[in-house]
């Protein structure tokens, strides 16, 4: 990809009818083979502290871990559209930390978008960020964030009742300067009317093909975790047992001396042992 993915170019696609793709990733490595595979948008999701650090949900992860790995990611892929999750209390505490939160991640790392978890509660944040300039991309439906609170996270809108509020809440925050929402675990029908009611690009995360685009986790996409998967995820390579298979390889050949080979060395420049052999005869 030549030309940087810009929130413009989302729009066009939304309006264009073409699909965007979007990847969760967290690291230098992956961020390269991820953007070299052509996708429009990386996501560097707050899901890092499960995925990359082992917790059991994404409330530990610091606003200076987000930072350090965002910036990351944009080195790895300096043309995709970049956006930047806020961490748990990065904005809840007060308006004037959520603004200079997110300023961290477009000073610092290169985002163009930062990612704000957002009940109506929230309205106000996503005023805040939008009116300093920054775009904001709200994330409702299934909100991880909360998940000490709900105690268990489950699909939203499955009920008329509860359809509507979510229709309402996107319209608010549309209204309220979001550049773009995030759908998470929402139920089809209620996603495809938000899509179409919404003047900017809608992206789905487990929420359906009729939103504008589509997000995975890199970990799903590739197969690397045998934990069980939420209902939305598809795991379009396996690679947990190539990965198993060649690190296992390379230990049998640690063990058994094969690796590494002496064409696998550096050498001394000719002449040079000899040298160093008088020179340690004569220390002693």
């Amino acid at each position: 990809m030549d030309k940087k993915v810009t929130l413009s170019d989302l729009m066009d696609a939304k309006q264009a009818g073409r699909k965007i793709a979007a990847v969760s990733c967290y690291d230098y490595t992956t961020a390269r083979l991820v953007a070299r595979a052509g996708v429009d948008m990386i996501l560097v999701g707050d899901s890092a502290a499960q995925v990359l650090l082992g917790y059991e949900n994404t409330l530990p992860v610091t606003m200076d871990f987000m930072v350090t790995i965002t910036a990351a990611v944009r080195r790895a892929a300096p043309n995709v559209c970049l956006v930047a999750d806020m961490p748990f209390l990065s904005y809840q505490t007060s308006i004037a930390d959520a603004v200079r939160n997110a300023g961290r991640f477009f000073q610092e790392t290169g985002a163009q978008i930062v990612k704000v978890e957002a009940t109506a509660a929230h309205l106000d944040v996503v005023k805040a960020i939008s009116d300093a300039g920054m775009a904001v991309m709200a994330h409702i439906g299934i909100r991880p964030q909360q998940i000490t609170k709900l105690g268990k996270l489950k699909a939203e809108g499955t009920t008329a009742g509860l359809a509507l509020e979510l229709v309402d809440l996107s319209k608010k925050m549309v209204a309220a300067g979001a550049s773009s929402l995030l759908l998470e675990g929402t139920a089809r029908e209620v996603s495809k009317i938000i899509t179409e009611m919404s003047p900017v690009p809608v992206i789905s995360c487990g929420s359906g093909p009729d939103c504008d685009g589509q997000i995975l986790i890199i970990s799903d996409i590739l197969g690397l975790d045998g934990e069980p998967k939420p209902k939305f995820s598809k795991a379009f390579a396996q690679l947990d047992e190539p990965i198993q298979r060649a690190v296992g390889d390379f230990a049998q050949q640690v063990r058994s001396g094969r690796y590494p080979s002496d064409e696998q060395c550096y050498h001394i420049k000719p002449g040079q042992l000899e040298k160093l052999t008088a020179m340690l005869t004569d220390l002693h």
